[in-house]
C-alpha cells in the first residue's frame, strides 16, 4: 500500500514537473557558431598539444632546440611524430616520460585527424 502510495505521488510529481519544464531536442535546437569538426579539430589538437609540451619538449628544450613543438607548428611535425612514437617506438624516452594509454591513443588520434585533412601526407 505504501510503494503504491509512493508511485502516485511520484507520478504526479513528474507529471506536473515535465509541464513546466518540456523536454528540448538538443539536436534539433542545436545551432553551432562553427562547424562541429572544427570543435574536434581543435578539442584534439589542444589535448596533442599538451602531450607534446609535458611530454617532449621537456627534453626537446635541452637537447634538440630545433623540435620544440608549438601550437603553430606542431602539424608539420605530425609525420615525424608519427614515425618515432608509432612505428619505430623511440619516443618519448624515459620513464618519466612514457606515454599513458589516454595520451597514446589522444596523440593517435591527433595524429590521424592531421593526416586525413592533408590527405596522408
Amino acid at each position: 500500500m505504501m510503494i503504491t502510495l509512493v508511485k502516485i505521488i511520484l507520478g504526479i510529481t513528474l507529471s506536473f514537473w515535465s509541464v513546466q519544464n518540456p523536454k528540448r531536442d538538443l539536436v534539433q535546437n542545436y545551432v553551432p557558431s562553427e562547424p562541429m569538426y572544427m570543435i574536434l579539430q581543435d578539442s584534439t589538437q589542444q589535448r596533442a598539444f599538451g602531450i607534446l609540451a609535458n611530454k617532449c619538449n621537456v627534453c626537446h628544450a635541452q637537447r634538440n632546440r630545433g623540435r620544440v613543438f608549438t601550437e603553430e607548428n606542431m602539424n608539420s611535425w605530425t609525420n615525424d611524430i608519427y614515425q618515432q612514437v608509432f612505428i619505430e617506438k623511440r619516443m618519448p624516452k624515459g620513464k618519466k616520460t612514457k606515454l599513458t594509454s589516454q595520451e597514446y591513443q589522444d596523440l593517435l588520434t591527433w595524429v590521424s585527424y592531421t593526416k586525413t585533412q592533408n590527405n596522408g601526407i
